[in-house]
């Protein structure tokens, strides 16, 4: 597994990194393929934070955990992935009732615009590769990442659509249409 280690408010010290390759080694017993990840490491106050994305093919990896120990932390973040992996690889199996191929995904890429102006707070922009997928898929999607919210390219009508969880843990697809 190929891991980049980033920090924010901190160092990366060898000892840090070779705990995180050592860690997320782990995760390789489940996939055929070498995986690439990036686990950030963050201090921001007393407490110590791990986030990590793995990319697959179809899925985002994402785990995010939160502790007083950047090791704890990092144990945290390799167990909800590992929990991650195997619910939604038994789905994908269950679904398409032989083994799944994760090869590599494009990266999600991250670009943050900040204006000076004092009525617009900076904003956040995703950019990521639409892949034809039907609503089920997209729901797996969204919760593997974590978000409320899904946008995904429907295999049906080819059209995008948007998926999101509704307050009462359903869910709900937005089907846009132009004039």
């Amino acid at each position: 597994m190929k891991i980049t280690v980033k920090a924010k408010n901190t160092q990366v010290t060898q000892a840090l990194s070779d705990y995180v390759e050592k860690r997320f080694a782990k995760l390789e017993k489940y996939f055929a393929n070498e995986l690439q990840g990036t686990v950030t490491l963050i201090v921001e106050r007393e407490k110590h934070r791990v986030e990590a994305t793995i990319p697959l093919n179809r899925y985002l990896l994402r785990a995010e955990e939160s502790s007083n120990d950047m090791y704890a932390s990092i144990d945290g973040v390799v167990d909800k992935l590992e929990r991650q992996i195997h619910k939604y690889k038994t789905r994908v199996n269950r679904k398409s009732k032989g083994a799944v191929d994760f090869a590599d995904l494009p990266a999600v890429t991250e670009v943050v615009e900040e204006k000076n102006d004092d009525f617009v707070k900076p904003i956040k922009v995703k950019q990521f590769t639409v892949k034809p997928m039907d609503e089920e898929e997209a729901i797996m999607q969204m919760e593997l990442i974590g978000h409320d919210f899904f946008v995904f390219l429907n295999a049906e009508d080819n059209a995008i659509n948007v998926v999101y969880k509704r307050h009462d843990n359903s869910y709900g697809l937005i089907q846009p249409q132009f004039n």
